[in-house]
């Protein structure tokens, strides 16, 4: 990664606090980040950190108290709802520890239901999906539902459903956390190589430090900042 590379995300002075009667709980603290196109990402911290909250409010999932977020220069929270609606299903994807897979619809369903709500071609999408799923190795399972797929192919699915809209942007919050390492390992490599593939940059949001270790950057979240934990002059950048 060089210095000329081009910036996708900004994060500017996020905050985000609770208040719950007379208590204020703060979970971010002036949080500044920004991710570059096509880079991968991971950021590392205990639960309760804020890391979560972060991706989420990267995602217009949630509402940060104070602060801006820039997506490719459009400031996402002054935007409408119905905006931002569209935004987060033609320029982002996510990625769930617990996959959210609808479970009455098949892994190609899955897949192809992004596309769906786009509103697109619904043969085109179907072709889309399963290029896509051939391409994470399931292309003998794209009739199978949920329940019958293994943990990883169900986070493999998952993965494949973030990516058929060709989003610039994948926010991933605990992708390993319910599989086994071998299951883990697979799903950084599809990460790596389908971000390569279609120049998406990736967040992770990860408990996993082997998994985080192998993202082009990693930052540390704790107590609600921000806080560089690699070499910054192995990827040529700096927070």
């Amino acid at each position: 990664m060089s210095q000329t590379q081009q910036v996708l995300l900004q994060v500017q002075h996020v905050s985000k606090h609770y208040h719950d009667g007379e208590v204020t709980t703060q979970v971010l603290s002036g949080v500044d980040l920004t991710v570059y196109k096509g880079e991968q990402l991971a950021i590392v911290g205990s639960s309760g950190s804020g890391k979560s909250t972060l991706l989420h409010i990267m995602g217009t999932l949630d509402t940060p108290t104070s602060g801006n977020v820039m997506l490719d220069g459009e400031d996402l929270y002054q935007l409408s709802s119905a905006r931002q609606a569209i935004i987060r299903n033609q320029d982002l994807g996510f990625i769930y520890q617990f996959h959210h897979l609808l479970p009455e619809f098949s892994a190609l369903e899955n897949v192809a239901m992004p596309a769906f709500i786009q509103g697109r071609d619904k043969k085109q999408a179907l072709v889309d999906a399963q290029n896509l799923l051939e391409r994470v190795g399931l292309g003998h399972r794209l009739h199978h539902i949920p329940a019958q797929l293994s943990g990883g192919e169900r986070q493999r699915v998952a993965i494949a459903r973030a990516l058929i809209n060709k989003p610039k942007l994948v926010l991933a919050d605990e992708p390993t956390g319910n599989l086994d390492a071998s299951s883990g390992n697979n799903v950084y490599a599809m990460i790596r190589e389908l971000a390569q593939q279609f120049g998406t940059a990736f967040v992770v949001v990860t408990h996993d430090h082997s998994l985080a270790a192998k993202m082009d950057r990693q930052l540390t979240m704790k107590d609600g900042v921000l806080q560089v934990t690699a070499n910054p002059t192995a990827v040529g950048l700096a927070e």
